[in-house]
């Protein structure tokens, strides 16, 4: 996040810019090691309540014998819906509080209520860009697990003609996807929180100079076409006056 950061506010609507992955991990864990760690303690804390309070639950419906009663389990099942809100809201505060660290250089207290604040502002950019970016990122792992297994398959098949010696050759192919999979989930998570610590900085730009000053211009491009929360309610009061 903070490289992204750095690649925003070193960029110009007439030129890119540049930011290194190495100097970014460096200004992160040395300036701000203890706010990532209160951050990661915190989901840590949420976690850990869970997961006794499901194990509290269940062994306590088994000693009292209701394991099998509905009203129990539906309570239990909505006890670990709400602490799976919570856990998600927590992490998402996490990623919008980093995010905004990476900007302003607060801590994590400030960053994350500021963050919020600016979630509540532009709203509505921020869903729009999360949801494109959770479709790409989703397309991607798929792209990516299709053409791990598809490379399998040819080189088992024409290759190395390994086909005869294995029993099936979907295993293989179920495995690779799998781990394709996992590996694609973490490197493309990085393009999920990039999206989300550049669209902070374009939140930011606006909000203090009026209008981007800094940035790629096809960022620029493609986040204008998204509709903000004051446009929309700009044509909500238009209808209502129409009306």
């Amino acid at each position: 996040m903070v490289s992204a950061s750095t690649y925003y506010f070193n960029s110009s609507p007439e030129q890119e810019g540049d930011a290194e992955v190495g100097f970014g991990l460096q200004i992160a864990y040395m300036n701000h090691a203890g706010s990532l760690a209160f951050g990661s303690l915190l989901i840590s804390i949420i976690q850990f309540i869970k997961y006794v309070f499901v194990y509290l639950a269940e062994t306590a419906a088994k000693k009292a014998g209701q394991e099998n009663n509905a009203a129990v389990a539906c309570a239990i099942g909505c006890a670990k819906c709400i602490l799976k809100c919570l856990e998600e809201i927590c992490d998402y505060i996490n990623k919008t509080a980093y995010a905004f660290m990476a900007i302003s250089g607060q801590n994590f207290c400030s960053s994350a209520y500021s963050g919020f604040l600016l979630n509540i502002k532009h709203g509505m950019k921020f869903y729009w860009a999360n949801l494109l970016a959770d479709v790409f990122i989703f397309l991607g792992k798929i792209a990516i697990v299709a053409a791990n297994c598809f490379s399998l398959f040819f080189i088992m098949k024409y290759i190395t003609k390994d086909v005869d010696e294995v029993s099936s050759i979907w295993g293989p192919i179920a495995i690779v996807g799998i781990e394709t999979y996992m590996a694609a989930s973490i490197f493309l998570g990085l393009f999920d929180e990039s999206v989300l610590a550049l669209l902070h900085c374009l939140c930011v730009d606006v909000d203090l100079n009026g209008e981007p000053k800094f940035g790629p211009p096809t960022f620029h491009d493609s986040v204008a076409k998204i509709p903000s929360s004051a446009q929309k309610n700009d044509q909500y009061n238009k209808v209502n006056e129409m009306a």
